[in-house]
């Protein structure tokens, strides 16, 4: 008689055990509790202590926290047909948790497959220069897209970003002759312009050099005073006829000053 006692009080407090448990929830600050009452929509409740009608009333928990969901690596031809695997980012977030239970099995799911669909259709219509060159603004459109599509799930989309792009072999090396072409290409330019600079510096000095009497002669002596310092090699210089013209002249004055004009002796 007493074992019996002692099994019935034991089947009694779990039995009580389990309607409390099913009675009362705790709900933590990030979620919300989804109530159902024999299958009809209450609302949310929570956070904190929640108590429920057992067997009649129950409750669904959703996660507000962001969530973090990589975009599986996708194989994307774009519009000017280069074949690029590409993956991505998506940070998003339940902001009506009524939505995320009722108008959708499983958001997570759903978020994750029309962000694929999204991806594969967005960068189909872009070229692969705009893609490397704008993707900022790609990863702007993207966000849109999927955040409209999956605002009827109570689930708002705040960042999509692109991860990696990645080329195949051949286009990565005709992208490098590209840039090194560009580079050789600048380069001449640059040079080309540095000779038109050079040449319209001299071209100036010469100017100048000429509109001086005697710089020419200066200008000379400074060179050969520059080149003297160099003694490990012997230098050949040409001597201008016009260095030497002062001192013919200073030595054929006396004789035409002898020479009158018109004597014939």
């Amino acid at each position: 008689m007493g074992l019996t006692s002692l099994i019935t009080g034991a089947v009694v407090v779990v039995l009580v055990l389990m309607f409390l448990s099913s009675m009362i929830k705790v709900v933590q600050e990030y979620e919300r509790g989804v109530i159902f009452r024999l299958g009809r929509l209450v609302g949310p409740r929570g956070p904190g202590l929640i108590l429920l009608i057992p067997i009649i009333e129950r409750m669904v928990k959703v996660d507000l926290r962001v969530i973090t969901m990589d975009i599986p690596v996708q194989e994307v031809i774009t519009r000017d047909n280069v074949t690029v695997r590409v993956n991505a980012v998506a940070y998003f977030r339940v902001v009506d948790p009524n939505a995320a239970v009722v108008n959708v099995a499983d958001y997570i799911r759903a978020t994750s497959q029309i962000s694929q669909t999204t991806l594969r259709s967005v960068l189909g219509q872009v070229e692969l220069d705009e893609l490397l060159a704008e993707r900022e603004k790609i990863n702007q459109k993207l966000q849109e897209i999927i955040d409209e599509q999956t605002e009827p799930w109570g689930v708002k989309v705040s960042i999509v970003e692109i991860k990696d792009v990645e080329l195949p072999e051949s286009m990565q090396r005709a992208m490098a002759r590209q840039a090194e072409a560009e580079r050789e290409k600048r380069a001449k330019i640059i040079h080309a312009e540095g000779e038109l600079a050079a040449a319209s510096q001299l071209a100036e000095a010469a100017r100048t050099l000429i509109s001086v009497p005697g710089a020419v002669q200066l200008r000379f002596l400074q060179t050969l005073t520059e080149i003297a310092a160099e003694r490990n090699s012997t230098i050949i210089f040409p001597l201008p006829i016009d260095l030497l013209t002062p001192f013919l002249e200073n030595r054929l004055a006396p004789v035409r000053s002898s020479i009158q004009p018109g004597s014939e002796d």
